[in-house]
């Protein structure tokens, strides 16, 4: 008995679970002073806050990715490139950027994604794919922008970096939704299971799931079909 309170003692005073513990209090207050801010508040603290989150990982990202804008050399500025060949070359530094050139694209795109969303969550009361595909496609509009990679064609560059960003999490939304519902029940089966039931014959469940009967069968079933 002894070495049992002590092993409770000893799980009580787990200083990892007490971090943890500690960790969503503060995470469930500072959503509930959140919630009861303004929209103009609510949307500024949202953006900053997953935007320095972006840099962060972006800084991480970069570390990884910095050895990789050695291979792309910086042509001389009195080289003739033409734009097509200009636009790839930055393409290419933007997505092969140092730390800094990480933290700020991804700083971008996550602080927008999250300020239009919430904006978008507290106007029309509800998180959806349209709304989803309406922050993804201002945060794809940003990172084109602040990235460089327009080139002459700034604007419809900017319109197809926000359609792609739109379609992909959308797409993914969408996926993520049919697998986090439940699957629908069937309603003939389960008015079938509660008679069952009622009836004495619940263990008979089996039988019935794999047959797909409905009620509309029970009257001509037998002792053969149920056993």
């Amino acid at each position: 008995m002894e070495e049992g309170k002590q092993g409770v003692m000893v799980a009580a005073q787990n200083p990892i679970a007490q971090l943890q513990a500690r960790f969503k209090d503060l995470e469930n207050g500072f959503r509930a002073w959140l919630a009861k801010q303004s929209l103009p508040v609510e949307a500024a603290v949202v953006t900053a806050t997953s935007a320095a989150q972006g840099a962060a990982i972006g800084a991480f990202m970069g570390t990884l990715t910095n050895d990789a804008t050695s291979a792309f050399p910086t042509p001389p500025p009195q080289a003739n490139l033409n734009p097509q060949a200009m636009a790839s070359f930055k393409q290419a530094q933007a997505l092969a950027g140092g730390p800094f050139v990480q933290a700020r694209n991804f700083a971008v795109m996550t602080g927008v994604n999250a300020g239009i969303s919430c904006v978008m969550k507290r106007i029309r009361g509800k998180e959806d794919v349209q709304s989803s595909m309406v922050a993804a496609f201002g945060s794809g509009a940003m990172f084109s922008l602040v990235s460089g990679m327009g080139g002459q064609n700034q604007a419809a560059n900017v319109i197809s970096s926000g359609l792609f960003f739109a379609l992909i999490q959308g797409g993914i939304f969408q996926i993520g939704q049919k697998f986090s519902q439940p699957p629908a029940e069937d309603v003939f089966y389960s008015r079938t299971r509660s008679m069952l039931k009622n009836l004495g014959l619940q263990d008979y469940e089996k039988n019935f799931k794999k047959g797909l009967l409905t009620d509309s069968t029970l009257p001509l079933l037998t002792d053969r079909h149920v056993t």
